[in-house]
């Protein structure tokens, strides 16, 4: 197997560590809805663990959850609930979106506020080393005042000398499109923030340097290190990780471990776009995830994703997951048990009855779909070869040859992919935001212990064929069998 590492923008065959690949793939930040772009990320980085998987790696999965942010803060206060409330609101619609696109859950998902410790001692760590600093407080300034400079901590850019490596920009070319905001009190204008000093009304931890949280890119070099180890085999996210996020990642950790390289393969999936913009919860422009499933099913957006290479951009359009949802027909149809028609007599029928002996042989379709995917995850020809092999299942079943074996290939190499190829019923894929409806009023009124409203509502569904489970990560509902 290869993949085109970020790092050496080369393609490189796959060599684990050890017998398990270690995987972290960056998470959302909860302060919205998920949508198709998110999507796009976590579909890509089903695909490959399921895929390490049937090739018979081991897979340790870690993805974690930004859970305080700027962004959080800023809505949590126009809504005036808590940043801890508003975050668990859309952790547990990612889980519930991500169940609704069958993305296998990571084996830990981190959250940032309670994995502090571990990013004070590394920050620590790296001040000890000189690769970081504390801000000296402006003059005139009492030391504890919001802006002075006392308790931001920065990490030096210029003591790691192949700082850009990831993003291919040289320091000297970063420095002159950059600007020292009035009271960062930076050595040098690229120096980023891993301690962020109180601000008044905000979420604040205590640290060596006083009140206050987090820089963003800290926290995932500290949860990887934490769950992952020292080194690791892939990091995953979108192409807009690559700087700052990503490249400043690489700098914290190797200079903390010592260590090189912390990632042997980056891999970054590109945009999905609304037009010609990046779709994006800041922008606006995006479609939520529910919405896109209960239109099309989850089976049309993993195939609208997939049918598109994961380093190139997708462009949304209705038609094009119009044209998905026609296409898992396709392949749902190829799983019919009904059987083609009847051999003629005479002897022309008995040349065919002589032909149905023969079952279909799908094996050249698997092996042009693990060619296809052994070359740096290429879904869209894997994915032909779906299509190609479902073509010659319907051909041969109405040739009166037994497919059942080659239907069987077809089912496991779609579950590969992350498709179920079920029958999806259009009547729940309607009901479905009113369900999610009743199951927030039932937590609601659990929380205020009305217990008798809360199983009322779960007994008039299950009732109606909807069973519910209260799980670690909220409440799911699914069809009763």
């Amino acid at each position: 197997m290869k993949l085109v590492n970020t790092l050496t923008r080369q393609e490189e065959e796959f060599v684990p560590l050890g017998d398990t690949v270690l995987m972290y793939v960056c998470g959302v930040t909860p302060y919205d809805e998920n949508h198709i772009g998110h999507a796009m990320s976590y579909i890509v980085f089903d695909v490959l663990r399921r895929y390490l998987e049937y090739q018979g790696y081991r897979v340790r999965h870690v993805q974690n959850f930004t859970d305080i942010d700027d962004r959080i803060i800023a809505r949590a206060a126009r809504l005036g609930i808590d940043e801890a409330e508003l975050a668990q609101r859309y952790i547990d619609r990612y889980f519930e979106d991500m169940r609704a696109l069958n993305i296998l859950p990571a084996h830990e998902y981190p959250r940032a506020t309670q994995e502090i410790p571990e990013m004070i001692r590394m920050i620590e760590r790296l001040v000890e080393k000189g690769y970081a600093y504390v801000a000296p407080a402006q003059a005139g300034l009492p030391v504890r005042q919001a802006g002075s400079g006392h308790g931001d901590v920065y990490y030096r850019v210029e003591r790691k000398r192949d700082y850009g490596k990831l993003s291919r920009r040289s320091l000297e070319d970063m420095v002159a499109g950059a600007r020292v905001e009035p009271g960062e009190g930076k050595e040098n204008p690229m120096d980023f923030a891993l301690w962020k000093s109180a601000k008044a009304g905000e979420p604040a931890w205590d640290s060596p340097w006083g009140p206050g949280r987090p820089g963003w890119h800290i926290e995932c070099s500290a949860m990887s290190l934490k769950y992952l180890g020292e080194q690791i085999d892939i990091h995953g996210g979108g192409e807009d990780l690559i700087f700052p996020h990503h490249e400043n990642e690489i700098a914290q950790t190797e200079a903390f471990t010592g260590k090189d390289p912390f990632v042997r393969y980056w891999l970054h999936n590109a945009w999905v776009r609304m037009g010609e913009e990046k779709m994006s919860k800041s922008l606006g422009n995006f479609v939520p995830v529910r919405e896109a499933v209960q239109r099309w099913g989850a089976d049309a957006v993993r195939l609208f994703v997939l049918t598109s290479h994961y380093r190139s951009p997708l462009t949304y359009s209705e038609e094009a997951l119009d044209a998905a949802k026609r296409g898992v027909e396709r392949l749902r149809t190829s799983l019919s048990s009904t059987p083609g028609s009847a051999p003629d007599a005479g002897s022309s029928g008995l040349a065919q009855l002589g032909a149905a002996s023969a079952a279909l042989d799908a094996s050249p379709f698997r092996e042009r779909f693990i060619e296809a995917m052994d070359r740096d995850l290429n879904t869209p020809q894997a994915v032909a070869a779906l299509f190609d092999l479902a073509r010659e299942i319907n051909r041969a079943r109405d040739e009166g040859q037994a497919v059942e074996e080659a239907q069987t290939t077809l089912r496991e190499l779609a579950d590969l992919l992350g498709l179920t190829l079920e029958e999806e019923e259009e009547g729940l894929l309607a009901a479905a935001p009113f369900i999610q409806l009743l199951i927030e009023l039932r937590e609601e009124l659990r929380q205020a212990k009305r217990y008798d409203l809360a199983d009322r509502i779960r007994s008039r569904l299950g009732e109606m064929g909807i069973a519910l489970e209260d799980t670690a990560q909220g409440t799911v509902w699914k069809r009763r069998d």
